[in-house]
């Protein structure tokens, strides 16, 4: 009797133990669920749960809550865990990373591109980075991929590819030309010197790409990665100086130059290989040709009068050294944003967007404004278009009124996006498509 009294005093034990463990374990994934979908509703509020450009999309029937994917992401409440399964939050915040597609044990995630509302326009690429031209290769940010490390990665992808199908006989003078020197163009500049290619790289500003047109104390943001002929860079946050260095040694190290201030105008098949014409008006032939450009190589114009003036840029390299002045923002961007936080200390700052809320700029940004709107050192006018820049102020409409105000001001600095080489593409030829939510990254 008393044995069977222990054994149900035991068992009755146990249930209750593991009744217990089930219902905190219920409460917090309730509790954690609930702070998710929290976030969730404010990032629809805020603008933030929409993607922009890349994302990553979960797989519910793979996931697995390990939260591999939330750890390794670099930026932070892009995924939460919601009733037991990965999710995204602040889609629109990705930068393309890639860690939690790599991180996931199960496969569950991969990176997307384009939504069916917002569609990205990119060249037409095969497994190999080639273009429907055969031999016109495209890497980087203009292919889709922005992120420095992901750029690098890929232009050193796309040159080991070409290197196997260099012919040892052909009269061309170079076996490769690297169009752009940003992260893709250098990344594939020093893995064509590390597969013995003779390559010659053409950029038409200065090396760096887009990054030499950020002002010198803008933060960088990039992952670890692996350079050709240099090896592991633990880079996370960075700035531009440190990075420009980087680059420059890493190309003296294996005496590369770059041929800085040449725009190639076309590149034409001719005889088996491709003739490129510069805008020096010298010309060049190569057997192949990878195009790094990026996308932003051309500021996009708001089309309004004054805008050719002298008052009027579209880069911020040294906001040090601009002081008492009226300055005038244009853009919504984290480009904007940041150039109006860089220029507030020691100017009068009015970033003027045509929309009525940031909605795809990085967090840190985002508090970043909204405390210098808080604090009045930032005059921020959402819902606002320019219309005329004039010598000492500019114009604008404010959402639908035809009425114009006008705004005392020094200088303009308009950060509008930029425009896809869409031109270039098509003279030589490269097929586009828009992207409307197509895989780019999986595990």
């Amino acid at each position: 009797m008393n044995t069977f009294i222990e054994q149900i005093a035991i068992y009755g034990f146990t249930f209750l133990l593991i009744t217990v463990i089930l219902l905190i374990y219920i409460i917090k994934q309730k509790r954690e669920s609930k702070e998710v979908e929290d976030k969730i509703e404010i990032a629809k509020e805020e603008g933030w749960h929409e993607p922009v450009t890349l994302y990553p999309v979960v797989d519910p029937n793979r996931c697995l809550k390990s939260g591999a994917c939330i750890t390794a992401c670099p930026e932070k409440d892009i995924l939460g865990i919601r009733n037991g399964k990965a999710t995204t939050i602040n889609a629109s915040l990705c930068i393309g990373h890639g860690a939690c597609v790599k991180a996931c044990p199960v496969g569950a995630i991969s990176l997307y591109i384009g939504t069916e509302k917002r569609g990205v326009d990119i060249p037409e690429l095969s497994d190999n980075f080639e273009t429907n031209v055969p031999g016109i290769f495209i890497s980087g940010e203009l292919g889709g991929m922005g992120l420095i490390k992901n750029a690098v990665t890929q232009g050193a992808e796309a040159v080991e590819y070409i290197s196997q199908i260099i012919q040892k006989d052909s009269p061309a003078e170079y076996d490769l030309i690297v169009v752009g020197a940003g992260p893709a163009g250098i990344g594939a500049t020093l893995n064509a010197k590390k597969n013995g290619l003779k390559v010659l790289t053409l950029e038409q500003d200065t090396l760096g790409g887009t990054i030499a047109t950020f002002p010198r104390s803008k933060i960088v943001m990039t992952s670890p990665m692996q350079l050709p002929l240099y090896g592991k860079v633990k880079l996370v946050e960075t700035t531009k100086p440190e990075l420009m260095h980087l680059w420059e040694t890493a190309l003296s190290k294996n005496k590369l130059s770059i041929q800085e201030n040449i725009k190639v105008e076309s590149i034409h098949p001719e005889n088996g290989y491709f003739k490129i014409t510069a805008s020096t008006g010298e010309t060049y032939t190569t057997q192949k040709v990878l195009l790094a450009v990026g996308r932003r190589g051309t500021p996009r114009k708001l089309g309004i009068p004054g805008e050719m003036t002298e008052k009027v840029a579209y880069r911020l390299l040294e906001p040090e050294d601009i002081h008492g002045k009226k300055i005038v923002i244009v853009g919504g961007g984290d480009s904007a944003v940041e150039s109006a936080l860089l220029l507030a200390p020691q100017n009068q700052v009015t970033l003027c967007y045509r929309g009525e809320a940031f909605s795809r700029i990085k967090q840190k940004n985002a508090h970043k404004i909204a405390d210098a709107m808080a604090k009045g050192s930032v005059n921020v006018l959402f819902n606002t278009n320019l219309v005329s820049i004039d010598p000492h102020s500019v114009s604008y409409k404010i959402g639908e009124s035809d009425e114009i105000h006008q705004l005392e001001n020094d200088r303009v600095y308009i950060f509008a996006g930029g425009e896809l080489p869409v031109q270039f593409l098509k003279k030589m030829g490269i097929s586009m498509s828009t992207k409307h939510g197509e895989v780019i990254l999986k595990h």
